[in-house]
């Protein structure tokens, strides 16, 4: 339940700092920073619905984690960074032929790697994981 909780309070500082960051842009919002706070919220949407159903297993009585769910964890942890390796070769690929900010790189290197996570674990959870 106390993990549960920590979800809800890492996603409102989360929200409370990317607020903060983007009404006190002095020059304004390019596109690429406009991009980057839509998968920002996307991102916390994502969390706020894991957040949820654990919740939501707790009140029923559930374990907050069996045996399936930790398999799904893992595998998703797996797919997600093989995918996240190729992720971060097309970044560099990229950054020799188009002009970007070390920040704005390792910014949407970062938001690329949660983004797949979270694609991969939703796949995963609602499709399921074969029994090998």
């Amino acid at each position: 339940m106390k993990r549960t909780l920590i979800i809800f309070i890492v996603s409102a500082i989360v929200l409370l700092s990317t607020g903060i960051w983007f009404f006190t842009a002095y020059t304004g919002i390019s596109a690429m920073e406009a991009g980057q706070f839509g998968i920002i919220i996307l991102l916390v949407a994502f969390a706020l619905f894991v957040g949820i159903k654990r919740l939501s297993s707790a009140r029923r009585g559930e374990p907050a984690e069996d045996e399936l769910s930790k398999r799904v964890m893992q595998k998703t942890a797996a797919i997600s960074y093989y995918i996240s390796l190729y992720i971060w070769v097309f970044l560099i690929f990229l950054k020799d032929r188009i002009t970007f900010d070390t920040e704005e790189l390792l910014g949407t290197g970062i938001l690329a790697m949660a983004v797949t996570f979270g694609i991969s674990w939703f796949v995963l959870n609602f499709r399921g994981i074969k029994n090998v």
